[in-house]
């Protein structure tokens, strides 16, 4: 991965981007706030490693500008013990996860193996297709007439009607949906390149409105979404690929996200448990940390906290059934659903 460290300790800087390249990774260093978007600049990085405290602007600074500039890029910070409230406060702002200074090697490692877990989750690899012999293949093997909706202008076979959809109006969307189906009593969408729809559009606008689509193409057709990954941050993607699986969506959406916190849901699906035994299902040791997650599952509503025990609510059995689906939809086992790569 591309690594950039960013610290105005020179010692710990180069321990740490030592430590990291040992491990086969790209790392660049910073000085500074200012130093570190200038390397950003010059293009996106994988993980940003950030120290909490320095001079002229903090690492909370730094976190809030990639997160506005560059949503796709985790953001790891750097704290003292005396600063872990700090660094908490740093999660609840959109940090990835922490680590102690001195840090300790298996504590970077395990960072790591959280990154690649949550972006195999979120980014999971999508099948490249073209939107037109999508919904040409489609129409074919559900036997129903299809719509496309494209930015791209052009033609289909006879089963596929295009209708052209830049993603400004999201209205639109709905009265091209409606008139299909006055035409048809069967048939499915494709909607091609939604990344777009996000340009101008809140994300929770686009989910609800995706989830009408849906609603109306359940039990007619298939229903298929395309996007460029690379235009599209960690989040809108979850949320975009839980469209196509449930119902219920909003709030659970960056929860699940994280993979300490489907380790909670996971193991809370099997029974109650205690903090204790909580810490060991998530994989962590850290106390604070875990405190932060469960606050998050509690605060969504997925989990509540009863005596000395968390359980999961019936919204959290529905973000666990969501977990399923999602995996099935990864692989190609959700009935109806189709994710797809669309780029142009």
């Amino acid at each position: 991965m591309r690594l950039l460290v960013v610290d105005d300790d020179e010692v710990f800087r180069e321990e740490l981007s030592t430590f990291l390249a040992d491990e086969g990774h790209q790392v660049e260093t910073a000085p500074s706030a200012r130093k570190a978007l200038e390397v950003l600049e010059t293009g996106e990085r994988d993980i940003v490693f950030t120290d909490l405290k320095m001079p002229r602007q903090s690492g909370l600074d730094l976190l809030r500008e990639i997160r506005q500039r560059w949503p796709r890029t985790y953001v790891i910070v750097v704290t003292g013990f005396a600063t872990v409230p700090t660094a908490v406060e740093a999660m609840k702002l959109g940090a990835f996860e922490y680590i102690g200074k001195p840090f300790r090697g298996e504590q970077v490692r395990q960072v790591l193996r959280l990154v690649t877990e949550e972006r195999a989750f979120s980014e999971a690899d999508l099948p490249a297709e073209d939107p037109v012999a999508l919904a040409a293949s489609l129409a074919k093997s559900h036997k129903v007439p299809m719509l496309l909706l494209t930015d791209r202008p052009g033609r289909g076979p006879d089963s596929v009607t295009v209708r052209p959809y830049d993603g400004q109006d999201p209205a639109r969307l709905l009265d091209e949906v409606e008139a299909f189906y006055s035409d048809h009593e069967k048939g499915g969408v494709v909607l091609a390149r939604v990344d777009r729809m996000l340009t101008d559009h809140r994300l929770d606008d686009v989910v609800d409105l995706l989830q009408r689509v849906r609603d109306r193409v359940q039990s007619r057709g298939p229903f298929a979404i395309g996007l460029d990954p690379r235009r599209i941050s960690r989040d809108a993607a979850t949320a975009i690929r839980s469209v196509l699986v449930a119902n219920q969506v909003h709030g659970a959406l960056e929860a699940i996200a994280s993979p300490i916190r489907r380790r909670v849901l996971l193991r809370l699906a099997q029974a109650p448990a205690a903090f204790s035994d909580v810490m060991h299902a998530a994989e962590l040791d850290d106390s604070p940390k875990l405190s932060f997650h469960l606050h998050r599952l509690v605060d969504e509503g997925l989990v509540a906290h009863s005596g000395e025990h968390y359980k999961l609510t019936s919204k959290g059995e529905g973000a666990v059934t969501l977990l399923h689906d999602m995996e099935r939809l990864t692989a190609g086992s959700t009935a109806g659903a189709v994710l797809f790569e669309s780029r142009g």
